[in-house]
């Protein structure tokens, strides 16, 4: 079976797939896009947990998504509606105390004045520090890494731009990006604040997602290049209404309406190509489509290890590509709840207890703590007092939960894919009961509200939506898989050396997180070359 019209086949249906499509089929082209599950949308996506509970099935928040892009795609037409918590985070440290921290600044500081004032002083002067510098930083995120033989002019006038906008933070800031970059999160965290629980929430935002912990270096990189997409101290929370499913339907929607096919139950087997440049997609029902040019968003080892022969590139290119590292560490634990729980620490703020739990809950406010949650997943074992950071989505979006129920997202560090024998990480059950333990320990009721539970460990990411080795970015976000080395040196733009295919997804710059820069990207790289 022949495409016939379509002149771009994306693989997957993912977030950045979505965007890929959307953005080549405005431009002109005619993509067909598959997708091996029954629905669109990636880690995007929002399953029923229950009758009447809807949970984010992987992430529960965006990026953010890149800001022009809601307007570019026409998404608000197509039925997205955005919300933001006014609460950043909350996190309890080891005497029963709530540390809730507003999205404004100086209300954030007021709370912080209860544990240090000189924390207090010094949060404003650390927010407003990381907007500048994630200011200059944001433009990479939209920017094709330039060919490091041979940069064209236009990459290089780019990055001489970002450049200028690194100099001109001043010398303060412009030595705190140096040393901050290739620092650990921990001593990050430390240079600025005395309080641990605000150190480990630092600390935290750099880690999620990876197989690292706060003392690992270079996670300071991984800090602003997050604060880059999102240049708040401690990131906020922001989710389509009718969960990050809603996202990748309005996506889907706006690509339909720009003249893009999405074929959803179709299975991706195999990639044929034709004197080194790719030809024909095959599919497990047997299905042939011609593809001149596929872009996939697939992750890297899955696209170029599983679909090309290896003859399609040369051994030192396979190696290398073996070589990403994308150690998945991450588990999703999803919770439909009779009722709101109550959090011991925010039992006397009446109904700012719901406003302080609107936003990211972290539970791990040591960061030595952290740190050895990590060290356990280093020899395949999960830790007792996992990492979480969960969220009670209901609460901003009430249509999730019947009345007066809600539900509960957590995402888990660090239970390991490569598990030792007997660890818990082997069995959902155990997974989802260490965690309900875990938010037990500061909301006593919770076991007790769980109607209905849904575990994901690693494992599931890989065979259920092809996350190799369960990773949820396709690759860790660390200094040398980063910009120009994402997923390898010399081969950041997108293209593969198979004339023709190109990657999109998360394992591509600028890496994770619900952002759709990736696919952006890619989509520019394919128009930028000619028709072929």
């Amino acid at each position: 079976m022949s495409s016939g019209r379509n002149d771009v086949v994306i693989l997957g249906g993912g977030l950045n797939s979505l965007v890929a499509a959307c953005v080549l089929a405005k431009a002109g082209r005619r993509p067909l896009l598959l997708e091996r599950r029954d629905e669109v949308g990636g880690t995007a996506s929002t399953s029923t947990l229950a009758p009447g509970f809807k949970v984010p099935t992987l992430m529960h928040g965006l990026g953010p998504l890149r800001p022009t892009l809601v307007a570019e795609l026409g998404l608000e037409k197509h039925g997205l509606t955005l919300l933001e918590s006014e609460t950043l985070l909350t996190t309890f440290d080891g005497d029963g105390r709530a540390l809730v921290i507003a999205r404004d600044p100086r209300r954030a500081a007021e709370a912080i004045g209860a544990f240090s004032a000189d924390d207090a002083t010094r949060y404003i002067e650390f927010d407003a520090a990381v907007g500048r510098i994630a200011g200059a930083l944001a433009p990479l995120l939209d920017t094709l890494p330039p060919d490091i033989d041979k940069p064209r002019l236009g990459e290089l006038a780019s990055l001489f731009g970002t450049a200028r906008r690194i100099k001109g933070l001043g010398k303060r800031d412009l030595i705190r990006l140096l040393r901050f970059m290739p620092m650990a999160a921990a001593d990050l965290a430390a240079e600025w604040f005395e309080t641990e629980a605000l150190r480990a929430a630092v600390a935290a935002r750099a880690i999620l997602g990876q197989s690292a912990g706060p003392w690992s270096a270079g996670t300071g990189a991984v800090y602003f290049m997050r604060a880059a997409a999102d240049p708040h101290a401690l990131g906020t929370l922001v989710t389509p209404r009718g969960g990050p499913g809603a996202l990748a339907a309005a996506l889907a929607a706006s690509a339909r309406a720009a003249g893009a096919v999405i074929r959803t139950g179709a299975d991706v087997v195999r990639l044929e190509t034709r004197d080194g440049a790719v030809a024909t997609v095959v599919l497990a029902s047997g299905d042939r489509i011609d593809a001149p040019v596929v872009v996939s968003g697939l992750d890297p080892k899955r696209t170029l290890l599983a679909l090309l022969q290896p003859d399609d590139l040369g051994p030192e290119f396979r190696r290398r590509v073996r070589n990403i590292r994308s150690r998945g560490v991450t588990a999703k634990v999803n919770l439909a709840l009779d009722r709101l729980p109550s959090f011991g620490a925010l039992k006397d703020r009446g109904t700012a207890a719901a406003a302080a739990l609107s936003g990211r809950i972290i539970v791990g406010h040591e960061i030595d703590a952290l740190e050895r949650a990590y060290d356990a997943s280093k020899y395949g074992r999960t830790s007792e007092a996992p990492f979480i950071e969960a969220t009670i989505p209901s609460l901003l979006d009430p249509s999730l939960a019947p009345d007066g129920k809600h539900v509960l997202s957590a995402l888990v560090q660090f239970v390991p894919y490569h598990a030792a024998e007997g660890d818990i990480a082997l069995d959902r059950d155990a997974v989802g009961d260490r965690v309900v333990q875990s938010l037990a320990r500061h909301a006593p009721d919770l076991p007790g509200l769980v109607t209905a539970r849904q575990v994901l460990t690693p494992r599931d990411l890989e065979a259920d939506w092809g996350l190799t080795e369960g990773h949820l970015f396709q690759g860790e976000e660390a200094l040398d898989q980063f910009f120009t080395m994402r997923p390898i040196l010399g081969w950041a733009r997108h293209k593969t050396p198979v004339r023709g295919l190109y990657l999109c997804g998360a394992g591509t710059h600028p890496g994770g997180g619900l952002t759709g820069a990736n696919g952006r990207n890619a989509a520019r790289a394919v128009l930028a070359e000619p028709k072929g």
